[in-house]
């Protein structure tokens, strides 16, 4: 999808054509569209379809006629009913007289750009506008930090009592996302770096606090997600522990009364055997009363054994 912005009397508005200093936005991108916009633009095609790889590596490269600053965006996919948290790469190229953004996803990052929500904007402040998403992208890390720590927290209360390991495995998923934070944001860190000794693109008075903020709230998302990582790793191997020894206590509970009932078992089987009368028949089969002895010590004798085995060094 390929949608024009640009500013016009402190409003940022939808246009339908490219002007000097418009904002172009490119998100799941068409062939048709790609080619368009490197006609226009005079952008190298292959440039353009960069960032349509996830694989691609945060970076700036220097043009003749333009800068391409690519950086990696957390985004969030839901699938099977839950939230999944990834990177993907956003480049920002800066021409003489436009400003192209391209991404493979239609990500809220750019959102309150199109709708002029946010605050100092103009299309055709171009440094400013690279700095502008820098920040925003900073505090989407943060936030989604936030919220991955909430639901390590949910996790935690859940893997209390689980005996399953689908708990685990959400836990090992997010750790895998922090991971996946982690390296993104020292990947931008290192972008953030070459930006401050880049003189190609155009300075503002208010640039230098932006970028220093910038690199503020990244070094903080970093130190984040190494702090989130580190202590989901440490409750992955506790919760694991955790498991197993729920497992072991309802184990536990099972041989006790497997043991117990084992005992009434045992003296109904021997009644009810066929014994001859004489010296070899069993007591008090003679006696009408005798059923109701035989069930009573046969309970009594169980409960003995319940009793010793839940006192057990061997059961606890």
């Amino acid at each position: 999808m390929l949608r024009m912005f640009s500013t016009v009397n402190g409003r940022t508005e939808q246009i339908e054509k490219p002007e000097p200093g418009a904002w172009l936005c490119l998100t799941e991108p068409t062939d048709v569209e790609l080619t368009t916009v490197a006609t226009e633009c005079d952008i190298d095609l292959a440039d353009l379809r960069a960032p349509l790889d996830d694989e691609e590596r945060s970076r700036v490269d220097v043009e003749n006629d333009y800068t391409m600053v690519i950086v990696d965006i957390p985004t969030v996919e839901e699938r099977g009913g839950r939230d999944w948290y990834e990177t993907i790469p956003l480049s920002i190229i800066v021409t003489e007289d436009a400003i192209v953004t391209v991404c493979m996803k239609d990500t809220p990052l750019l959102h309150p750009f199109m709708e002029g929500t946010i605050r100092g904007f103009n299309t055709f402040m171009k440094s400013r506008f690279i700095l502008q998403i820098l920040y925003r992208n900073a505090t989407m890390y943060l936030r989604y930090l936030r919220i991955i720590d909430h639901e390590s927290d949910k996790l935690e209360f859940r893997l209390r009592n689980a005996m399953r390991n689908e708990e685990i495995l959400q836990l090992m998923e997010l750790s895998k996302t922090l991971v996946y934070f982690a390296t993104s944001l020292k990947s931008n860190e290192i972008v953030l770096e070459k930006m401050t000794s880049l003189d190609r693109i155009r300075q503002y008075p208010d640039d230098a606090d932006l970028l220093d903020d910038v690199i503020t709230e990244n070094k903080q998302a970093i130190e984040m997600a190494n702090i989130y990582s580190g202590v989901l790793a440490g409750m992955t191997d506790a919760f694991g522990s955790i498991v197993s020894n729920n497992v072991n206590n309802v184990m536990r509970v099972f041989t006790i009364i497997s043991i117990v009932i084992s005992v009434p078992t045992l003296i109904f089987s021997m009644y009810g055997m066929n014994f001859q009368t004489g010296m070899l028949g069993m007591p008090l089969t003679d006696k009408p009363w005798g059923f109701c002895v035989v069930v009573g010590v046969s309970m009594l004798v169980a409960g003995i054994v319940a009793w010793i085995l839940t006192r057990s060094k061997m059961f606890k």
